[in-house]
């Protein structure tokens, strides 16, 4: 239901879809959003890459955040490409339409699609030149963005994850539990 073939065929069933699963504007950031976003604040972190399209890590404080799936805060009209809070899309009734007759998009990469050059070309740089990479809250199986890391150079690799992944045996630190917990805990040492 979140496929470009299926927002292209069934673009109604897709909305509906969407605005009950998909958007959750009252979320709060969680332990990891606001660790992450302290060790930006502090200097200690370059760039958070995420694949959440929540937004998530911004409402908690962090700057310098590369999306890789985009957002559901921004929109856009397919027809025109004007710009539109997400308030154009839960306050319409079915498929939302721009001034223009265009539907208006959320900005978020649905499956078939790929993700945005410049924004892989972001998240290289910041991996390429990083002397730890911290990768949290994944099983690094979703690609092109689990492919991230074989970028990385720098001296130490750490995963934060509940369960294992296939690069652990790689991975200088291996942690097993949630990250914001772990996250939590080590800025508590830290400070």
């Amino acid at each position: 239901m979140i496929s470009h073939s299926f927002f292209e065929s069934h673009t109604s069933d897709f909305y509906d879809f969407y605005r009950n699963k998909l958007l959750h504007l009252n979320a709060q950031p969680n332990k990891a959003h606001l660790a992450l976003a302290a060790l930006e604040k502090a200097g200690k972190l370059k760039a958070v890459i995420t694949q959440n399209i929540d937004g998530l890590h911004q409402k908690a404080g962090s700057i310098n955040v590369i999306e890789l799936h985009g957002s559901v805060w921004r929109n856009f009209c397919i027809g025109c490409r004007a710009v539109y809070e997400v308030d154009a899309i839960v306050n319409a009734a079915g498929v939302p339409l721009c001034s223009c007759g265009g539907v208006i998009r959320p900005d978020i990469v649905l499956y078939e699609e790929t993700l945005d050059d410049g924004l892989m070309a972001a998240a290289v740089k910041h991996i390429a030149g990083a002397d730890m990479l911290i990768i949290g809250g994944t099983s690094l199986g979703v690609y092109p963005a689990a492919g991230l890391l074989r970028y990385f150079g720098g001296s130490k690799l750490v995963l934060i994850n509940k369960t294992a992944t296939h690069m652990d045996e790689v991975a200088d630190l291996v942690i097993r539990e949630s990250i914001g917990e772990a996250l939590a805990s080590a800025l508590s040492s830290w400070a």
